[in-house]
C-alpha cells in the first residue's frame, strides 16, 4: 500500500511514530493536523514530504466552505506558508507545496480550484511511485551477488509514496535476483533505522543486520560491508544534505575505499544553492534527553544538560562516488554532469 494517500476528503498516512510496535493509519482532515504530522515525523522522507506538501494544499481547499474563488485562494496561500514552515531543510516539501499552489491558483471558482489542486497532488504521488521504481532499476546495476551494503535512516516505502529511494535500489536489486546483505544504522536519536528500515527489510525478506551508529567504523574496518547507499533531503552544488550521521559515513567510506552512493530523485536537487545557503533544522532537546515508551518518558541524560540536535548534516560532493536518479547514474564531475543529465539551468 501507499505511505500517504487521499481518501474521503482527507489525507491518510502511515503513522511512522507508531512503528514497529503498531501499524496505524493517521487521518488528517485539517492542514494543522497534517502540519503536526509532518513536524512530529509521523510522515517523513523527502519524497513523502513532497506528496504531503501537495496533498496539504489540496486539503486546504476542503477545510471549510468558501463564498468565492478569491476567498479560497487567499486561504490556500496562507495554508501553504504554514506548511512550508514545518520542516525547513527538505526541499521536496516546498516543491510539492509550490507545484499544487500554482495549479490551484489557476482555478476560476471554488469547484475548479479544488479539482485542480487535488488532481495535481495526485499526479505528484503517482509520479513519485513511477520515478522511484525507475530509479531502483537504474541503480540496481551497481550491486552484485554477495554485496554487503550499509545504510542510514529510512529510505524505503515509508520515506516515499511507494518503493523507496536508496532502499528502493536495494529492493530492485533483490527483485532482479541479486543476493545481498544490509547493515542498517539505528539512526539516533529517533531510530528511523531500527524502527523503520529494519522493519521494512524484514517484512520484505531481505537479510538485514542492525547496528548502532557508532559501529559503522568497525564494520568497514573489518570488511563486513563493501558499499554504502543513502538517500538525500536536499542536494546543492557542493553537498548532499541527509540525516545526521551521513557525513560521518562518507568520511569512513572514503578512508576505507568503499563506494558511497546517494539515491535521490530530480526534485531533491536545489542546484542554484550552496551548502552555506541551507538552513539545517534543529530538533527538540527532548529527543536526546528522554526515551519515549508507550506509557512514559524516561530520562536518559541529565534533565538540564545542554543539547545540540541538528536533524541533518552536509556531505561534500567530493565524498560521493555517484548519485542515482531516475534519469541515470551521475558520476563526477558533478558541476558538469548534474545539470547536463538532469537538464538543469
Amino acid at each position: 500500500m501507499r505511505t500517504i494517500f487521499w481518501e474521503d476528503d482527507a489525507v491518510r498516512l502511515v503513522d511512522q511514530t507508531k512503528l514497529p510496535d503498531r501499524f496505524e493509519i493517521l487521518t488528517c482532515r485539517t492542514v494543522e493536523e497534517l502540519g503536526e504530522a509532518i513536524r512530529t515525523l509521523a510522515v517523513r522522507g523527502a519524497p513523502a514530504l513532497e506528496a504531503a506538501g501537495g496533498y496539504g494544499v489540496a486539503l486546504a481547499t476542503f477545510e471549510r466552505e468558501f463564498e468565492n474563488g478569491e476567498e479560497l485562494k487567499m486561504h490556500v496561500k496562507e495554508r501553504a506558508e504554514y506548511l512550508a514552515s514545518t520542516r525547513p531543510t527538505a526541499v521536496n516539501l516546498f516543491v510539492g507545496i509550490e507545484r499544487v499552489l500554482k495549479r490551484a491558483l489557476e482555478g476560476r471558482n471554488v469547484d475548479e480550484i479544488r479539482k485542480f489542486a487535488l488532481n495535481e497532488a495526485q499526479k505528484i504521488a503517482d509520479e513519485d511511485v513511477e520515478r522511484n521504481m525507475k530509479m531502483g532499476q537504474i541503480g540496481a546495476v551497481l550491486f552484485e551477488n554477495g554485496d554487503s551494503v550499509l545504510t542510514i535512516c529510512n529510505t524505503g516505502s515509508l520515506a516515499t509514496v511507494y518503493w523507496g529511494t536508496a532502499l528502493g535500489v536495494i529492493r530492485s536489486a533483490v527483485r532482479n535476483g541479486v543476493e545481498l546483505r544490509v547493515f542498517a544504522c539505528e539512526t539516533r536519536p529517533l531510530n528511523q533505522g531500527s524502527r523503520l528500515t529494519a522493519w521494512e527489510l524484514m517484512r520484505d525478506g531481505i537479510d538485514v543486520t542492525l547496528i548502532a551508529d557508532s559501529m559503522a567504523g568497525i564494520v568497514m574496518q573489518r570488511g563486513m560491508v563493501n558499499k554504502v547507499i543513502v538517500g538525500a533531503d536536499r542536494i546543492v552544488r557542493d553537498a548532499v544534505f541527509n540525516k545526521i550521521g551521513t557525513y560521518t559515513l562518507s568520511v569512513l567510506a572514503k578512508e576505507h575505499g568503499i563506494p558511497f552512493y546517494v539515491a535521490a530523485p530530480k526534485t531533491t536537487f536545489d542546484w542554484n544553492s550552496k551548502a552555506s545557503d541551507v538552513v539545517v533544522e534543529e530538533r527538540n532537546r527532548e529527543e536526546l534527553v528522554y526515551c519515549h515508551t508507550k506509557c512514559r518518558k524516561t530520562l536518559i541524560a541529565p534533565e538540564n544538560v545542554r543539547v545540540y540536535n541538528p536533524a541533518f548534516d552536509s556531505t561534500p560532493l567530493e565524498n560521493v562516488t555517484a548519485i542515482i536518479t531516475e534519469h541515470g547514474i551521475i558520476y563526477p564531475p558533478y558541476s558538469k554532469n548534474v545539470p547536463e543529465i538532469l537538464n538543469l539551468s
